[in-house]
This record gives structure tokens, sequence and C-alpha cells, in this order.
């Protein structure tokens, strides 16, 4: 077993970290964050995964995996050190490498041995090159040093089994000496391994990733059209999902991606090959129908209601995926804000995400409650919108919209009910790609 660093404890560095710690090998996590570290050595996860909690409590406890804000003592000795933080995106949609730079040097600088740096944050085509030569420029010890591209494909809400149970692992090396090291470092795994180039590697990912967010923003243009015709997209999605070809996954229409990284590798692989001198139409169109399929249920209901001014509005979900309390490009924060500004007094729930929304919109200085069950966010309501399909919401009966909203408008971004269940409750239903619900008496009680 190895001796391995991993820099920096978000999603990819912790879930990295205690997985290998699971595996067998001797694990330090590191962190500048001295607070996150601090709940970290309590057991306590900095963030919302399932299982990970409990993982990183057995590791600990078996002094398999450390957590430490020295990196000094971490990188010095270690076999190999696992970048895995954060590439947030610019104005101009490239990605930020200032932190990649950051530990490449606090690398270069404190290795004492030979030693495999290997970078798991998604960076543009060339980055690793550029990240080997920065560590040779600094380094103080003449030791070996490579780098190699991991990058990560888990999901949030399933990272730990994504890690685990991999259907593969990609790995970009330049040398055999490389490729061999990292290879027995996965070893224990036993998933099936990929061995590439590093500039494989890393475009690998970003084209995994924008196939995927262009199957879904494909599918939500699909389902607009639907809508114009009179087809049903979950009809046309089943239809779809039996030619081998194309598969089941990804075929479900809602109002938009979002999350860590489709949002973000969209934007920097269309900025490379803009910077290339080439341009991607087809992750352009990707990135444009998404920004647009956020605000289809605002635009619906915008267009049924005189104001928003004064109602009572239920949001039900405020992370963009369920099984996660991430916010990032959720479809909420494009909409709520909306609602705000029209003068809407929105009552929101969500089961993990509501502690993060509210450090961006707290109570007080805005016109937003935040309840702990769904039925208080529509009791009394005027009109709903559901934004992540959380199971505590799916659990809501169509007859509860009904019985408990002054008006029972619903808007549904992920498709949660059926159609035919929601017109017999007498629920005005409007969803993606299907044909509206609409019952003049359901507004009488």
């Amino acid at each position: 077993m190895y001796k391995i660093s991993v820099a920096g404890t978000g999603y990819v560095g912790l879930v990295a970290g205690v997985c290998f710690a699971e595996v067998g090998h001797q694990v330090t996590c590191v962190d500048i964050d001295e607070q996150k570290i601090n709940l970290l050595k309590q057991g306590i996860s900095p963030i919302y995964e399932a299982g990970l909690e409990e993982l990183m409590q057995k590791n600990y406890v078996a002094g398999r995996l450390k957590f430490t804000t020295d990196f000094i003592q971490a990188y010095k000795d270690a076999n190999a050190i696992f970048i895995g933080v954060g590439t947030p995106e610019q104005p101009d949609g490239s990605a930020n490498l200032s932190h990649i730079a950051t530990v490449a040097r606090q690398i270069a600088e404190t290795i004492v041995g030979d030693c495999l740096v290997v970078v798991k944050s998604t960076v543009p085509v060339g980055t690793n090159d550029k990240v080997e030569q920065f560590i040779h420029d600094f380094l103080v010890h003449d030791v070996r040093v490579e780098v190699a591209s991991n990058p990560e494909f888990l999901a949030q809400g399933t990272a730990v089994r994504d890690t685990l149970e991999a259907p593969r692992i990609i790995i970009g090396t330049d040398s055999k000496w490389a490729q061999e090291l990292l290879m027995q470092i996965y070893e224990p795994f036993n998933l099936p391994i990929v061995s590439v180039s590093r500039r494989s590697a890393e475009m690998i990912k970003y084209a995994a990733n924008d196939f995927l967010a262009l199957k879904i923003s494909y599918m939500n243009d699909i389902a607009n059209l639907c809508e114009l015709v009179g087809a049903d997209i979950q009809d046309v999605a089943q239809g779809m999902s039996f030619d081998e070809r194309i598969g089941s996954k990804f075929l479900n229409a809602g109002i938009g991606y979002g999350g860590s990284c489709f949002p973000k590798d969209t934007k920097a692989l269309d900025y490379l090959a803009r910077q290339n001198g080439y341009e991607l139409r087809t992750v352009q169109a990707a990135i444009t129908v998404n920004n647009e399929q956020k605000t289809a249920l605002y635009r619906k209901a915008s267009n049924r209601l005189i104001t928003f001014s004064g109602l009572k509005v239920a949001v039900l979900g405020l992370t963009f995926k369920p099984g996660t309390d991430d916010l990032r490009e959720a479809p909420s924060l494009v909409n709520v804000p909306m609602l705000l500004e029209r003068g809407a007094q929105v009552y929101a729930y969500d089961p993990a995400g509501s502690a993060n929304f509210r450090q961006r919109y707290p109570e007080g200085e805005y016109n937003i409650t935040y309840v702990d069950k769904p039925e208080a966010a529509l009791d009394g309501a005027n009109v709903c919108f559901i934004f992540t399909e959380w199971g505590e919401i799916k659990a809501v009966q169509p007859g509860d919209y009904k019985k408990l909203m002054r008006t029972p408008l619903v808007y549904d971004g992920r498709n949660v009910y059926a159609i035919e269940v929601m017109r017999d409750a007498g629920v005005e239903y409007y969803s993606v790609g299907r044909a509206a619900v609409v019952d003049n008496k359901a507004g009488k009680r």
C-alpha cells in the first residue's frame, strides 16, 4: 500500500481520500481551512454526500485517514499527491487555475523523495504539462517528480459509489514509471483502467461531461417542441430508450442541468475551442438551451398570472438535484430572485439545501421563509414551483395540493406527477414537454 496525500477536501478531494483509505492506503487530506479540518477530525463531513461520513469515520478510527493543514508534513515523503482543489469558472468561461498553481508550488518546495503528482481536478487540455513544468521550475530537492492526469467522474449524491464501483478509471501519463505507479495505486479497487496520454485524459473528462450536457439539452429542446405539437416527452423518451445506441439515461426533460460540472465544463470547453480558433457549435447550443430552459416555468407562470406581487409562492426544492446540498447553477438561484424582485412571498422547502440558500437569501433581508415540510410551503399558497425531485417532495399527494393551496396552480420542472392524476385531483398543472392540465374549477374551494 502507498502513502498518499490529497490536496483539497471538497467533493473531489474528500471522496477520493476516503475511498483510497477504504482500500487500504495511508491517506492524509490537506486543506487550508482550519475550521473544515477540525470538523473532519471530529468525524463530521462538511459536504452532504450519502455514505461518505460513515466511511470517513471508519477509516479515521482505523488510522488510515488523517486530516491536516500542515502541507509540509503531508507532502514531503508522500509516494503520490492527488490534487483535488477547485478550478472555478472565470467571467470569460475559462478555468481559474490559481489553486492548482498554489498546490503545485507547495509540492515543489516540500517533497524530499520521488513523487507522482496526480491532478484529479478538471483542467483544460495541456494544463498537466504546465503543472509539471511549474513544479520543476520551483523544485528544491533533486528528486523525480512527474504529473499524471486522473479525472473524476463522480456524481453528487452518489459520489462514494461512483468511486468504489466506477465503470472505468481514466489515467493519463507520459511515462512508464508514472503509468505503473498509478495502476498499482488503483489495483485494490479491482476496476477497469483505461490508460492514455495526459492530454487525452484531460479531453476525455470534458468530452464525457459535455456529451451528457448535450443529451440533456437535446431532450429539453425536444420537450419544448412536444408542447407545441401535442406530443408527450415521456412517451418519446421511452421510445428512444430501447435503442441501445441511445440508452435510457439522461433522457428526462426538465428545467436544465446544474451543479459543479456540466455548466462549468461546457463553458470551459467552448472557451478552449475558441482559444484554438475553433467553434464548438454543438456545445454552444447546449449552453444556450440550458440557460433558457431554467426560466421556462417562470415564463409560463408569468403568462398565466397578472402579477406575483403579494402572492404566496411555494418553492419545493432548492438544490440542483436530490441527494446533495449543492446549489451551484441550480434553477432555484435563477427563479427565486425573480420571484422576490416581483413581490412574491416565497416559502421554500428543501431537505438539505435550505441552510446554504439561507446564506444567500436570509430571512428578514428578503421576503422568503424557509420551512421544514413541503406542506408548510403549500398551505395557503397561490402558486407552487417544483425545482428538485426530492423523495420528500414526490411523496406529496396530488390531492394535497388541492387541499392545502389557496389556488392549486402547480409548475413542475421535474415531471414528478402523472398528468391524469393531477387532473383528477383538480390541480391546474404545468410540466415540461407534456400537455398542460387546466381545470377552470381548480381554483374554487
